[in-house]
């Protein structure tokens, strides 16, 4: 398949560059979308028992 180990090498560091441009592109993805909490009855007992705590 490979003629020499150079052309081995090569062929790996070049797959091995493209995940690492996927991993980024998807990180850029991940940071530039609005985040979205989930509001269950739990967390807003939490939220609310922090503002009641503060005001004390």
């Amino acid at each position: 398949m490979f003629g020499n180990d150079a052309e081995f090498l090569l062929s790996i560091h070049r797959s091995h560059a493209s995940e690492l441009q996927a991993d980024a592109a998807r990180d850029r993805l991940a940071r530039s979308l609005p985040r979205r909490h989930a509001h269950g009855w739990l967390s807003r007992r939490q939220h609310t028992a922090r503002t009641t705590d503060a005001r004390r």
